[in-house]
């Protein structure tokens, strides 16, 4: 459905007008299938310039973000950690492409996350809610999550999972900007895109973790960024996802944009040694075809 339908249906379901339980039956997302999606990694110490140079060949952030449109950065925020331990998004880089986003014409940039920590600490530890309030712009926001705004939804072309809460802001953006950091997960291998969606769901989220990969696939088939950057300016090796320890990080100062969610977490898993195949997650939205997992079947240009 799109964002009009969307929201009209919502405004239903809040004020008590419809009662279904899940109320939105949205269709996948599902990526046309493309053998080359074009990804491009950047690195530079500056990162905003950083961010510049790597959206620049995709055709910068107007080729995502049109005059009006509400757009949604979702950055890692879950820890209460700082910038030099590599458990959040680095707050230079989330800024710079609200900044960007706003610059592009969008009426309102939200920056959120479902944190694992205390919210609050982890908004003002990570950086990010200062750096997004620097801005001094009022379209800009960084919010905490409120739970009154997650929805029941039907995924249908869920393999394992069947319904989920999603945060109605994520799933009514205009343009949505999936922005993870790079790092070690203890039990899924690595934390990459595909599961940073576990910051825009509700519910019991340790439940996701029994059959991990499949799940973010199948979540995947609801929620398909417009654009993936992945964070690998400081990648966390070990001890993750929380991390604390700098000797656990290794500074990259490199960043990854693709449209396309599978073959940015498939070049990002080469960053630490491993190949594609080694993350379930991957493998799983592979095989569903939610994007490329081969890397010589992608236009890789660096900058």
């Amino acid at each position: 459905m799109d964002r009009r339908e969307f929201l009209k249906q919502f405004t239903l379901y809040s004020t008590g007008s419809i009662m279904m339980a899940p109320i939105f039956n949205i269709i996948p997302s599902v990526m046309a299938k493309n053998d080359q999606p074009q990804l491009i990694v950047g690195v530079h110490p500056n990162y905003a310039l950083l961010v510049q140079k790597t959206l620049a060949p995709l055709g910068g952030m107007s080729a995502f973000v049109k005059k009006g449109d509400r757009v949604v950065v979702k950055p890692n925020i879950g820890w209460d950690r700082t910038p030099e331990q590599s458990a959040n998004t680095h707050p230079q880089i989330v800024k710079t492409l609200v900044e960007l986003a706003l610059n592009a014409g969008a009426s309102k940039v939200q920056v959120f996350d479902r944190t694992c920590n205390v919210d609050r600490l982890c908004y003002t530890n990570s950086g990010i809610k200062q750096a997004v309030e620097s801005i001094n712009d009022k379209r800009a926001v960084c919010e905490f999550i409120d739970d009154r705004k997650f929805i029941p939804v039907t995924i249908q072309k869920g393999k394992a999972l069947k319904e989920w809460p999603f945060y109605k802001d994520a799933l009514a953006a205009d343009c949505y900007i999936n922005v993870p950091v790079a790092k070690h997960h203890r039990l899924a291998g690595l934390t990459l895109g595909l599961k940073n969606v576990m910051g825009v769901i509700g519910g019991e989220r340790g439940k996701i973790h029994t059959n991990m990969g499949q799940y973010l696939a199948d979540m995947s088939t609801v929620l398909k960024p417009n654009l993936t950057v992945i964070d690998a300016t400081r990648i966390l090796l070990q001890n993750g996802p929380q991390g604390g320890n700098l000797n656990d990080v290794k500074i990259l100062h490199t960043l990854i944009a693709t449209t396309d969610p599978v073959a940015a977490d498939a070049y990002a898993t080469t960053l630490f040694g491993k190949k594609p195949e080694d993350i379930d997650s991957t493998k799983a939205a592979y095989t569903m075809g939610l994007g490329e997992m081969n890397l010589d079947k992608m236009i890789i240009s660096r900058v």
